[in-house]
């Protein structure tokens, strides 16, 4: 049983226009679960038993090629949700980037819940659609962007994501924090590390951000980001 009332996601996740009788109901059809860092918590092909809310952590997904080799189609944060309702089979795998923890539900318990309530399929709708946009946006960045382009429209969207964290965010973030490093930033954006720490050293120099340390950049010229961006 999972107590819904406490959760840090509540006001941003697709269970929010729920009542708290709803809620409660929901709550007791769901489950927390922590998910180390590298555990894939669906196989792609694989029947996706389950859904979930992801409450803390980063998780990606991914596609394999016929040879083998790994693409990152995507990348999910707290509040985002994941699995693959009123569907079978998982179109990815999806592995936790950092330590993580999502609220999990039986597939068909959610799909007989959602079927009751409109609203709830109503949210399910936009997340698909803004998980369509988003698809169409990585296609571009990984098909028709130089490096530099890559880089600066990972660290805008990294600035957008990163502040949506909790039920109260708002807003996007100069200063932030990357819950990964920077190789699988090169993984995600299928650049090479030394090319990934090129773009963000040359971006140093230029004042466009400053990079505290391995895993924190501060955002100077958002204008500038945004232009480099294309």
């Amino acid at each position: 049983m999972n107590d819904c009332s406490s959760c840090i996601v509540r006001n941003r996740a697709i269970c929010s226009s729920l009542t708290p009788d709803e809620l409660l109901i929901l709550g007791k059809m769901g489950r927390r679960q922590k998910v180390k860092a590298g555990h894939t918590l669906l196989w792609e092909g694989d029947d996706a038993p389950v859904v979930a809310n992801v409450l803390e952590g980063v998780l990606k997904l991914v596609v394999a090629a016929s040879d083998g080799r790994e693409q990152i189609v995507g990348i999910v944060f707290p509040s985002d949700f994941i699995g693959r309702p009123f569907g079978k089979e998982s179109p990815y795998s999806v592995t936790a980037m950092t330590d993580a923890e999502v609220c999990i539900f039986n597939r068909n318990a959610f799909d007989d819940f959602a079927s009751d309530h409109p609203d709830l399929q109503q949210k399910l709708l936009r997340r698909t659609l803004d998980e369509l946009d988003r698809a169409r946006h990585w296609m571009m960045l990984l098909g028709r962007k130089s490096a530099t382009e890559k880089v600066a429209s990972f660290l805008l969207e990294m600035a957008d994501r990163l502040s949506g964290q909790g039920c109260n965010a708002d807003g996007s973030l100069n200063g932030f924090e990357l819950p990964f490093g920077r190789q699988q930033i090169a993984d995600i954006l299928g650049l090479t590390i030394e090319t990934t720490s090129r773009q963000l050293t040359r971006m140093k120099s230029d004042g466009l951000v400053s990079l505290p340390s391995r895993r924190e950049i501060v955002i100077r010229n958002r204008a500038a980001m945004e232009e480099m961006a294309g």
